[in-house]
């Protein structure tokens, strides 16, 4: 009786390590799974539903940023903006597309001219990217992940 109860004593004990080292053991290769990822890269671009999922990475590529480019042409076309000081300003627009697709606007760099100048820019382009088409997250290691964006936009003056 007292063998049985030191080899279930025994049993339990080594049990629980053997668990903890198959845990570390698969900790760690999935730690050093995760830095052979290049995380600056996605596998696919977001895609708006006219854009076909089908083709090439930069295919995609191409599709999102020429129609994020034709949608911001029309909207900002709709509007009537005025810039006197420079002959043309570049206003960066930095923006997440989040996991859901949705896009959130993080930052309008843009002179303190354009500002004073156009007071509702901000505003323009922010409802712009809110009034996108329908648009799928990008993807990397077959999930959806939050990619950041920089656009320039170029004003002319009149």
């Amino acid at each position: 009786m007292k063998r049985l109860i030191y080899f279930l004593l025994f049993l339990g004990v080594s049990s629980c390590s053997f668990f903890e080292s198959q845990q570390k053991r698969t900790q760690e290769q999935i730690d050093e799974k995760m830095l052979g990822i290049d995380w600056s890269t996605v596998d696919s671009y977001p895609l708006f539903d006219s854009c076909d999922e089908g083709v090439t990475k930069d295919e995609q590529k191409k599709c999102f940023e020429e129609t994020l480019a034709s949608h911001f042409q029309e909207t900002l076309s709709e509007f009537e903006f005025t810039l006197t000081d420079k002959e043309s300003e570049i206003v960066e627009v930095i923006f997440v597309i989040d996991t859901m697709g949705r896009i959130n606007v993080i930052n309008i760099e843009k002179d303190a001219s354009v500002l004073t100048q156009m007071p509702e820019f901000d505003g323009v382009i922010t409802q712009s990217l809110k009034n996108l088409p329908k648009l799928a997250p990008a993807i990397k290691q077959a999930i959806p992940v939050n990619t950041k964006y920089r656009i320039p936009v170029q004003l002319k003056t009149n």
